[in-house]
Formats: C-alpha cells, sequence, structure tokens
C-alpha cells in the first residue's frame, strides 16, 4: 500500500508532505511511520503537527487538499489499523473539492523552469505574490516607495502549490486577496537552480554564450499597437538596468530613480514590439555606429515590425546621439552586461553605469517632452 501511495505523488514532494498525508489520508501511525522511515516518532509528530498548523493558509491548504485527492484516487485498500487521522474532520477542503476532480501537477521540469523565472522576481525588493480563489493564476507584484505596483510575472496555481509545500514562499498576509514572499529556502533553491543552469550551459559549449543566449526567459504580454491589442512573446529576464535600480549610492538612495528604469523599459518594449514582424532578424546594429544612425527610415522595410514602435525607437536614439543611444540599445534593448558594453566600446572599467544613468535621464526627458509625464508604459 505504501508504494501505490508513493508511486501517485510527485517525485519533487517534500518527505514531510508524504509522511502528513500518509497520517492523515491513510490512517498510518507516528511509530509505523519513523519505523519505516527510520525516523524518531516526534520527528513525524512534529512534522505532521507543523503542516496540519499552516492549513490556515490558504494556498498550503489548497495545496495539501490537491495531494489528498491522489492520494483518495489512488488508495485501493480499505483496512485502516492504525492510529486514525489527526485531523480527519479540520481538512474539509479535500472533501468539498468537486466530485471526480482531477489536480492539475507541476512535473518536475516545469517547477525547474518555472523556480528559475518567479524565484527571480520574488527576490525583488518590495516583491509579493498573489494569489485569491477566483483568480485562475498567480500574479508576482513589485511594490515601489512612491507606492507604485508593477506586475513583472505570472504562474499557473499547480506552480504556486508547489511553491509553498516546497516552502519557497510563506504567507505574508492571508484575506481575499492573499499574498506571499519568498523565504531563505526559496532563495536558497533559486541560487542553486541559477548555479545548475549556468553548469549545464558551459557544459554544453565551452566557449562563453554570447550575451542573447544568456537572457533567454520568455513569456507573453499583451500590448496595443496600431492594429490594437494583440499578444506578444518577449524576454522577461532580469536587465542590467533593473539590478542598477536595486543599489544604492552612499547616502541610501536608488542610484536608478523608479522613473529611470521606467523609461528603461519603455524603451525595451517599443523595441520588443518593434521586431514583433515576420522578418525579426532586423540589423539594430546599425544604431550603434553614430555616423549612420540618421539614415534609418521607419517604412524602409526593415524588421517589418509595427511601424509606430520602430519610429519611437528611432526618434529616442537619434535624440540620445552617439554614446549614449549606444549604451541604451545595448543594455536596455539587447541586455547586455555593463562590463561587456565597457570592453566592446572600449571605455574605463566601471564607468558605464555613470554613461547609462546619463542615457537614461536624457531617455526621460524625450520622452516628458515628447509624450507627456502621464504617457504610460505600451504594455
Amino acid at each position: 500500500m505504501p508504494e501505490l501511495i508513493a508511486a501517485s505523488l510527485p517525485d519533487w514532494l517534500p518527505a514531510a508532505v508524504r509522511h502528513y498525508l500518509n497520517h492523515t489520508e491513510e490512517g498510518t501511525s507516528f511509530r509505523a511511520l519513523a519505523r519505516r522511515e527510520g525516523l524518531h516518532a516526534s520527528t513525524i509528530l512534529r512534522q505532521v503537527r507543523r503542516y496540519e498548523n499552516r492549513r490556515d493558509d490558504p494556498l498550503m491548504d489548497e495545496a495539501l487538499a490537491a495531494m489528498s485527492r491522489l492520494h483518495l484516487r489512488s488508495a485501493s485498500d480499505p483496512d485502516r489499523k492504525d492510529d486514525p487521522p489527526m485531523s480527519a474532520q479540520t481538512s474539509p477542503t479535500a472533501t468539498d473539492a468537486p466530485v471526480g476532480a482531477t489536480p492539475e501537477l507541476c512535473d518536475p521540469q516545469l517547477l525547474a523552469r518555472e523556480g528559475r523565472r518567479i524565484l527571480r522576481r520574488l527576490a525583488e525588493p518590495g516583491a509579493v505574490m498573489a494569489i485569491a480563489p477566483e483568480m485562475e493564476k498567480a500574479a508576482v507584484l513589485r511594490e515601489f516607495p512612491d507606492g507604485r505596483s508593477l506586475r513583472t510575472a505570472v504562474l499557473d496555481r499547480p506552480v504556486a502549490q508547489a511553491f509553498i509545500l516546497k516552502d519557497w514562499i510563506a504567507c505574508r498576509k492571508a484575506g481575499r486577496v492573499s499574498t506571499y514572499e519568498i523565504t531563505t529556502a526559496g532563495r536558497a533553491a533559486m541560487k542553486r537552480m541559477i548555479d545548475e543552469e549556468d553548469r549545464r550551459r558551459q557544459g554544453m559549449n565551452d566557449a562563453a554564450a554570447s550575451f542573447g543566449d544568456q537572457h533567454r526567459v520568455w513569456g507573453e504580454r499583451e500590448v496595443i499597437d496600431d492594429a490594437g491589442p494583440r499578444r506578444i512573446r518577449y524576454n522577461i529576464a532580469e536587465s542590467p538596468v533593473s539590478v542598477l535600480g536595486r543599489r544604492r549610492d552612499r547616502d541610501g538612495k536608488p542610484f536608478l530613480e523608479p522613473d529611470l528604469v521606467e523609461a528603461a523599459e519603455r524603451l525595451r518594449e517599443d523595441f520588443e514590439l518593434a521586431q514583433m514582424g515576420p522578418r525579426v532578424a532586423q540589423n539594430w546594429d546599425r544604431f550603434l555606429t553614430g555616423g549612420d544612425r540618421g539614415a534609418f527610415q521607419p517604412d524602409s522595410g526593415m524588421g517589418e515590425g509595427p511601424s509606430s514602435a520602430r519610429t519611437r525607437v528611432s526618434a529616442a536614439l537619434r535624440d540620445l546621439g552617439p554614446g549614449l543611444g549606444d549604451v541604451a540599445l545595448r543594455c536596455c534593448c539587447f541586455l547586455e552586461g555593463l562590463e561587456v558594453a565597457e570592453k566592446r566600446m572600449g571605455w574605463a572599467a566601471r564607468s558605464g553605469k555613470i554613461v547609462l544613468r546619463i542615457a537614461l535621464m536624457r531617455l526621460r526627458r524625450h520622452y516628458d517632452e515628447t509624450y507627456g509625464r502621464a504617457g504610460p508604459l505600451i504594455g
């Protein structure tokens, strides 16, 4: 019987959760579990009580209920001889689920991929995950010091359930819309997954990968262009601008103010939108040489992307001029690291962040003068 139940649960499920389910759903006693797992009975007792106390958390209760339904569906032996379940009457979620409902599971590959993407967003200052019973998916929101909030990621409910079961996130505030924050275990898991991904890439190609290959974390979002609203595929990897936006100077103030980060994201969104036509391989390298920048014509056919987005990008880079436009295009659009940009452009070490800050200040002024201070982001 234990082998049948173990086979029905996902491989990534922590052992403590398996012990809890074996006791509450199968009625296996603490002593029987301890003998089987080679642990002390008090250890099993603490694990079971810990998860039982956490069922006040809506997401944890939902995740445990989903695992419980797997137990009920796979259990075929009705004989239960050991101690009665610790809380058969305190877990109504498992029995209140729709009859015949099949819980969705998060496979290990999806969990690893989403773990790298979502945990990086949750590790940002002021980031929380929000979820409600009526929401089909969970959202990662980032709160800024000025009171603004920005949605940085979206994830499926089964992935959020896997996060809470693995203790990668913890409930910050329960309510109609519950919020969650990353835990110490979540940060350690993020670092481990990123290191494993880096080692895998190095094993596939001993030569250093290009900066574009190091930032391929794709997602979708809705944008509005000349043809109306549409969903586009875009790169959600963290940009060098986001890293600088989290750094503080000697006075404790952000090195890049939120409006400068917003200007960089605005340029990046225009750049992504401008390349969504049939010909993706537009030669944006022409912008990296100041003498050829004026020869670009938005309607010349290059890229075949939305003309308004190409026009906005070309106008912004033309206003920045050589040097400032180069570093803005490389760091904001190509997601090139500052050290790589300094080396490619022949600048002194640690000078790129100063030039980038000046470029973003000039870019923010360009957007204010051209579109107004209240002009929203494209997406």
